[in-house]
């Protein structure tokens, strides 16, 4: 938790806290360390900074503001009401980035502060998902409009916080504040901030940057398209250079991308071109993690640059390797003849890669699912997959429509986080679907395939070291901590008090000896693959051979028969992309043949 203040007399309370979720017990998941930081709330805060430097509510007002961030915090609720109290009594908690699968857990969370009459306001992408996309509020958004909360809608730039802040000073917040058919732009827009004792919490040390907004792209399944849009938005290099210098001043050196897809950013030349002449002319070494799309090697000098710029590692949105399920999802942009040349580019660079990997497709069949593993393992050059089960997310076009038909979708909003099941499968039942999606990750993580992924990496000019920590991490913390690595860390919190609504508290009996006990056996469940692991780490560097290593993953497409690979043959798909292929390059090739004859 952290606060800042400006010397006025009357206080006004500006708290902001990025909720989590609950586990399957009903606990918030929380850890000393947690995987990513909250851009929301760096983003909010940013915003708020500004408001009080502008002194929005006037000089006589202070505006105090506090951020908390529960993935890594314990909220103190109590002691947060108690200082509001004791200033007064004026103030806004604001709720901020809430996912669906955190729309439980922040209105739990609402409730002592309503209790205590201090005004509460909730925004993030289920409540902007929902009012883009369904005709009415569904029940749980109605719920807690009954209860008093205030919902904020769409983006709070251009002086769109000032606004609630006002109102909120005034006591009088709307019902709904609903900008999502007014998106705001981007560049010169307040530095988005969060203090360095929060961004330690996370791993690396790392914050967060969002150089853009919104994706061209269709994909059904995607929530970014109908709440941040279609029509690209970014910010400008000085923007880029402001944050990278705001965070650098307090010893942070590594950054988090945020934008769904950085290679669709128009403007992602000049933007990489300052992060490289900072790290050149003046020695700021940051470190990068950025997403991308499949066909981001088709950009003339964008990997060149990106290395430059310091990108480390690169999130790919592969989805899938089965063209026919691609094409369900609306996801034609990815072209499963392209993704060996993509991975290899970055690969050629030392750049760690990991996708995304969706099952739950109509066709997936257990079999279906493992074979693709064996593709993936076998055909790619992938380093980490997050396996995420098909999820209809409020505000995507797969939610509107089954939500508009009545189709049955699980109504606990805390399961939607890709790694539940929530909708029913044609083929598969509940127990089948979920014994194949946990299949998945053990087949994918097994130490064999560990050890290919670490040959690779010394092949590659990479730390097999580094490789074998990463996937160690996704691994664990969807085998051991039964959680989305997304929504991972290191060293489980748990608070006894902080269960969800409707569920018993435990007694401190019960309570803490399995606390204790359940830490002390997941680290001595994991000690034995760490150990082989890391035996295995020391066998590959001892090799002298090690660099010399090679795999079909490792060879260029152009140098095998297309025909044998798997990944081309096994699915309808598969086939009709490559015979697509081969007949526009016979139509080409008799193009130039006719225009070579007209020459002569």
């Amino acid at each position: 938790m952290a606060h800042r203040t400006s010397g006025a007399r009357e206080i006004f309370h500006f708290v902001m806290i990025k909720p989590t979720h609950y586990d399957d017990d009903g606990y918030p998941i929380q850890w000393m360390t947690s995987a990513i930081p909250a851009n929301t709330l760096a983003v909010l805060n940013g915003l708020a900074y500004d408001c009080q430097e502008r002194q929005v509510l006037g000089p006589d007002v202070e505006i105090r503001l506090t951020t908390v961030d529960e993935i890594n915090t314990v909220v103190p609720v109590k002691k947060l009401i108690k200082m509001i109290k004791a200033d007064g009594g004026k103030a806004l908690v604001g709720l901020v980035g809430v996912q669906s699968n955190q729309f439980p857990r922040a209105i739990d969370l609402a409730r002592p502060f309503l209790d205590a009459g201090i005004q509460v306001s909730v925004g993030g992408f289920h409540v902007s998902g929902c009012i883009a996309m369904l005709k009415e509020l569904p029940p749980d958004l109605k719920e807690a409009q009954e209860m008093g909360i205030s919902f904020f809608a769409g983006e709070a730039e251009d002086g769109r916080l000032d606004e609630v802040l006002r109102d909120a000073y005034r006591g009088q917040l709307k019902p709904i504040y609903d900008y999502m058919k007014d998106l705001p732009a981007l560049e010169d827009q307040p530095t988005p901030f969060l203090p360095a004792d929060h961004l330690k919490r996370t791993a690396d040390a790392q914050s967060s940057i969002d150089l853009g907004r919104g994706c061209p792209f269709q994909c059904s399944f995607c929530t970014i398209i109908n709440v941040q849009g279609r029509k690209s938005r970014f910010r400008s290099p000085d923007d880029l250079e402001k944050m990278v210098r705001a965070n650098y001043a307090q010893g942070i050196r590594r950054f988090f991308v945020t934008d769904d897809n950085f290679a669709r950013n128009r403007e992602w030349e000049p933007l990489f071109d300052r992060l490289i002449k900072l790290r050149e002319e003046e020695g700021l070494k940051v470190k990068l993690v950025i997403q991308v799309d499949t066909l981001c090697h088709k950009i003339p000098r964008f990997i060149d640059k990106a290395v430059k710029a310091g990108v480390k590692r690169v999130f790919i949105g592969l989805e899938n390797v089965n063209p026919d399920n691609l094409a369900a999802a609306q996801k034609g942009q990815n072209k499963i003849t392209e993704y060996r040349d993509m991975l290899l580019q970055w690969k050629a660079h030392g750049i760690t890669t990991y996708a995304g990997y969706i099952l739950g497709f109509p066709n997936d069949t257990p079999e279906s699912l493992l074979r693709e593993i064996d593709i993936l393992q076998d055909e790619l050059a992938l380093d980490l997959i997050e396996f995420n089960i098909l999820t209809p997310l409020p505000g995507s076009a797969d939610h509107k429509s089954l939500y508009e038909t009545g189709v049955w979708m699980d109504p606990d909003m805390n399961k939607y986080d890709l790694n539940h099941w929530v909708m029913k499968h044609p083929i598969m039942d509940h127990d089948a679907f979920m014994k194949a999606y946990e299949a998945m990750w053990d087949a994918y993580y097994k130490p064999e395939h560990i050890e290919r992924v670490m040959r690779r990496a010394v092949a590659t000019g990479m730390s097999p070291g580094n490789i074998m920590f990463l996937m160690l991490w996704f691994y664990l913390n969807f085998k051991v901590e039964r959680v989305h690595p997304v929504d991972g860390g290191y060293f489980r919190i748990k608070s006894r008090t902080s269960r969800r609504s409707g569920q018993p508290i435990e007694s401190p009996i019960v309570f803490y000896p399995r606390y204790v006990w359940e830490i002390v056996s997941k680290h001595l469940r994991v000690v034995p693959l760490v150990v082989r692991l890391a035996w295995l780490r020391h066998k590959i560097k001892r090799d002298p051979n090690a660099e010399a290593y090679t795999d079909l993953a490792l060879t260029p497409v152009q140098e095998e028969e297309v025909h044998d690979l798997a990944m081309f043959n096994e699915t309808r798909g598969g086939t009709e992309e490559v015979a697509r292929l081969e007949h526009q390059a016979e139509i080409i090739a008799k193009a130039r043949a006719k225009v070579a004859e007209a020459a002569e």
